[in-house]
């Protein structure tokens, strides 16, 4: 039973104040035999959702989770699925995958009549390079879970940054809260946006680039040293962490209009 449930009993009178009290504390811890205890009230706690890392877990292991999250908290989003855990999610879940974005290694599953509550926030993502997508596009789907509204723009970084203009410019007129960017390389995109425009600016670096600093190091440690204000920086390849971060700031911001 979730929190929502235990607190509609309660004004319907089925249970005390105190069996309440008792139930919501153990609300939203579910132990999955010795290998998993699952925050399934994460979302209605902080607005953001809980993810499953799916690397290093088993196949047995991530279906009981994304099961056991589906049933109880009427969702399960998967990050960093390979192609074996694919398969696995596709056959034993095929009526419940909503989002299958392999571009992203990312899946959502849902239970009937879960899907997202639009919020009215607005958040921007771009890309300097294609290579940069899967990054941007985990974040895109982890902020479009939290009910944003997404606008995106790919492959518009500063080796011909004139291509930025427009997308860029439509973003502002969209009024967005955010806008992420996704680089990797030298990692000089955000830096450039975050001069541009009266939003906070999310840096994601991504592991593209080669030889020294590659691997996301030199765009890392480019947005971190970055001399415009407004640019937080969060690590490399951690779409998920910068799609919640946008996403909870594009929220705040709709809910104060």
């Amino acid at each position: 039973m979730n929190s929502r449930e235990i607190l509609e009993n309660l004004a319907a009178g089925d249970i005390s104040v105190e069996e309440a009290q008792s139930r919501l504390s153990l609300a939203g811890v579910s132990a999955i035999e010795d290998f998993a205890r699952l925050d399934t009230e994460r979302h209605a706690r902080k607005g953001v959702p809980e993810v499953v890392y799916a690397p290093g877990k088993t196949v047995e292991q991530l279906l009981k989770i994304c099961g056991a999250m589906v049933q109880q908290a009427g969702r399960a989003i998967a990050s960093g699925l390979d192609e074996e855990q694919w398969a696995a999610l596709e056959k034993t879940f095929p009526g419940q995958l909503a989002v299958a974005n392999r571009d992203a290694k990312t899946a959502v599953l849902r239970a009937p009549g879960r899907e997202p509550v639009l919020t009215g926030g607005k958040l921007g993502i771009l890309s300097a390079g294609t290579a940069d997508m899967p990054a941007a596009e985990q974040a895109r789907v982890i902020a479009e879970e939290m009910g944003c509204e997404v606008i995106v723009a790919y492959d518009v970084g500063v080796a011909g940054v004139h291509r930025l203009v427009d997308p860029l410019r439509n973003m502002i007129d969209s009024e967005v809260a955010a806008i992420i960017v996704a680089a990797g390389m030298e990692g000089a995109l955000p830096s450039v946006v975050a001069g541009l425009v009266p939003t906070p600016v999310i840096g994601l670096p991504t592991s593209t680039g080669y030889g020294l600093g590659g691997g996301g190091i030199a765009a890392l440690l480019t947005m971190l040293q970055s001399c415009c204000p407004g640019l937080v920086v969060v690590n490399i390849d951690n779409g998920v962490g910068a799609g919640a971060t946008g996403a909870l700031i594009a929220n705040r911001a709709a809910r104060q209009k």
